[in-house]
């Protein structure tokens, strides 16, 4: 099957082929929204996609993802379209990287690859370019083989072809090993500071937002503390740790704003941005945020989750805010209409019910952008907080 894309950017200049393929216990709504993420992933990065081709299968090609006949496709889309970029949705292995280049001969992106990219242009501190940096090269090393195909390529062999590739190659992962044991290093004296640094603060209780990218945390973050911290409609729009002091009432506490989650998350980012992540790690309480005008913001907070398990954070006291309530719509059945409901039937009335009957968690309904339910916000995060400061600081009096 294949699917065009419309919703592009003009100013991009890269074109781009997005491949998808759907496995076993997915089905094609799901990849959809994985194929849409992708091609929002490549709008961020600056490359336009502008076909997308899909697959169902057991499980991936081990050697080129897709079966022969879909390559083969792709293959006819590419050379008669003049693409510049092939970006799959999947993290390829360097043998299956190795074989998709030979056989279309364009640049071949998967996700964790892109993702990275975006990162880099999106590092703005020596640290988290440090931390970019790392994941990098930990993700480029296995896959150095690539860059010497060229050599596959020379005709005839024989004499002076036999060994300065294979020669090249470990002298690049010589340099590469070094690079990473020095970039870890380097990490290393970064987290010994910053933790001392968590520890000089003043005795307030540390609140972090937390939540999937894109779901409005730095607008929110701006709102809660009158700064300016960079927010725009794009995945990954802030990547350093932004730390404010923030007063509600009586009562003051330091707030946290930390690089969005996402799935499929490259392991070599979360390895990397662990000093970063440790504000949350370190934090009295979670503002998890959502985006409650996504499809599938279930499975945002699911990811989001996962993640915060992995970080040992996710027993920590949470607040769900669920944000642009300005943004949401849904299909309202007719009266007549007997089909099963689904998800898109439901009105946000019915969600806050649905939702509030399965969590014990304090839960609020907002609009950053637009302001609505603020009031509410700030005394649900009063209350969690006092709380927290009562219970870590006893002998302190709030005035």
């Amino acid at each position: 099957m294949r699917e065009k894309f419309h919703n592009v950017r003009e100013t991009a200049i890269e074109k781009a082929v997005l491949v998808g393929v759907v496995t076993k216990g997915q089905d094609d709504n799901l990849l959809k929204e994985y194929l849409d993420e992708l091609a929002f992933l490549a709008e961020t990065a600056g490359v336009m996609a502008i076909e997308r081709f899909t697959q169902k299968l057991e499980y991936p090609n081990p050697k080129t993802f897709v079966g022969k006949g879909k390559m083969e496709e792709i293959l006819a889309y590419v050379q008669h379209n003049e693409i510049d970029v092939v970006i799959f949705d999947d993290e390829l292995s360097p043998s299956q990287l190795r074989n998709i280049e030979r056989t279309l001969e364009v640049k071949i992106l998967d996700r964790s690859n892109l993702i990275l990219d975006i990162f880099a242009t999106r590092a703005q501190t020596a640290h988290a370019r440090t931390q970019v940096e790392l994941a990098q090269y930990q993700y480029l090393l296995p896959r150095l083989t690539r860059l010497w195909t060229h050599l596959d390529r020379q005709k005839g062999g024989g004499v002076g072809m036999r060994g300065p590739g294979e020669t090249q190659i470990e002298t690049d992962k010589r340099i590469i090993t070094q690079k990473i044991s020095l970039l870890k290093t380097k990490l290393k004296e970064i987290d010994k500071q910053k933790a001392t640094q968590r520890k000089q603060r003043i005795q307030l209780v540390r609140v972090s937002l937390v939540g999937y990218t894109n779901v409005g945390k730095s607008t929110l973050m701006n709102m809660l503390s009158k700064s300016e911290v960079f927010a725009e409609n794009k995945l990954f729009a802030t990547l350093d740790t932004t730390i404010r002091k923030v007063v509600i009432e009586n009562l003051p506490f330091l707030l946290t704003d930390t690089v969005g989650f996402i799935r499929k998350l490259p392991h070599h980012l979360i390895e990397s941005f662990k000093s970063t992540l440790d504000e949350v790690k370190d934090s009295d309480v979670l503002v998890h945020v959502v985006d409650v005008s996504h499809s599938n913001f279930e499975d945002q907070i699911q990811v989001v989750n996962e993640t915060l398990a992995e970080l040992q954070a996710l027993d920590k006291p949470t607040i769900m805010v669920f944000n642009k309530i300005d943004a949401f719509t849904y299909d309202k059945k007719d009266e007549d209409d007997l089909t099963p409901e689904t998800r898109e039937n439901y009105s946000l009335e019915d969600l806050k019910k649905m939702w509030m009957s399965k969590s014990n968690l304090p839960t609020v309904y907002i609009s950053a952008t637009n302001k609505l339910n603020v009031e509410e916000l700030k005394s649900v995060l009063y209350e969690e907080i006092k709380s927290v400061h009562l219970r870590m600081y006893p002998h302190q009096l709030l005035y």
